[in-house]
């Protein structure tokens, strides 16, 4: 299977579906925003610390396979100068249409978001990367190039699932069961039985993988970032949110000098 080209399908097809991450802000938010009332989420529920934010006004912001018509508004009503890169082309149309009846300037860009080759070193003084690293099976990738894009003194923030949320069978845990199941490092396309990844497919969902703490926190710190903010996160509607955290949400800066 071509993990790209399916999530990009799922993706596209979720947006079809009224997804609740594909649905666009609306005029009021936006208006807020230009008037300095707006947030933004890494993760399902909470907002993103004010004071993890540099100055937006001119900051070239790059939001990283985070597009659907949400933060990338925000941002760019906020006074940044916004670019938009995601795999899903119905996502990335999101953005274009708030831009377009909002009047706000969005670049999107469809692609990878392990690879940033479509921009030049020192790029962005900030990189807004949601929840969203969880449908690529290889993290420390993104890391490396996101070092490479932004500036020096740059900032990354960054949210992932909790790896521990894989560990437990998928179905029963919609039905508020926690039954382990699975060892670590999880994938859709190696843990669940061909019957199991049969049914995800038709039903459009996009495959899922599990990263290491080693590679999520520890590969950006290898990749020349410096992780000076975390917070954690619960979802409601997971059953593992009754008992701990299923989320995190880290902030970095690109050193001066990496190497």
């Amino acid at each position: 299977m071509d993990i790209v080209e399916y999530n990009r399908r799922a993706w596209d097809g979720l947006v079809e579906r009224g997804n609740a991450w594909t649905i666009p802000v609306s005029h009021e938010v936006v208006a807020a925003a230009r008037d300095g009332r707006w947030e933004i989420v890494l993760t399902p529920c909470r907002p993103v610390p004010r004071s993890w934010f540099p100055v937006l006004a001119g900051a070239n912001t790059l939001c990283l396979a985070g597009s659907g018509g949400q933060q990338a508004p925000l941002l760019a009503a906020a006074g940044a100068a916004v670019t938009v890169l995601d795999n899903s082309p119905r996502q990335l149309a999101q953005d274009r249409l708030v831009a377009e009846r909002e009047g706000l300037e969005i670049v999107t860009v469809q692609g990878d978001m392990r690879d940033l080759g479509a921009f030049q070193a020192d790029s962005f003084d900030l990189v807004v990367h949601p929840c969203s690293n969880c449908f690529v099976p290889e993290v420390r990738g993104i890391w490396r190039e996101v070092c490479r894009v932004l500036r020096p003194g740059g900032i990354l923030m960054a949210g992932y699932v909790n790896p521990v949320v894989y560990v437990f069978d998928a179905a029963a845990s919609e039905h508020g069961e926690l039954i382990v199941r699975h060892t670590l490092p999880y994938s859709d396309q190696v843990n669940l039985t061909e019957e199991e990844r049969r049914a995800l497919a038709e039903a459009g969902e996009p495959f899922e993988f599990s990263h290491s703490l080693e590679d999520l926190i520890g590969g950006q710190s290898d990749a020349g970032l410096v992780i000076d903010g975390l917070y954690e996160d619960r979802w409601p509607d997971r059953p593992i949110s009754k008992y701990m955290p299923a989320f995190i949400a880290t902030r970095a800066r690109k050193l001066s000098t990496v190497g």
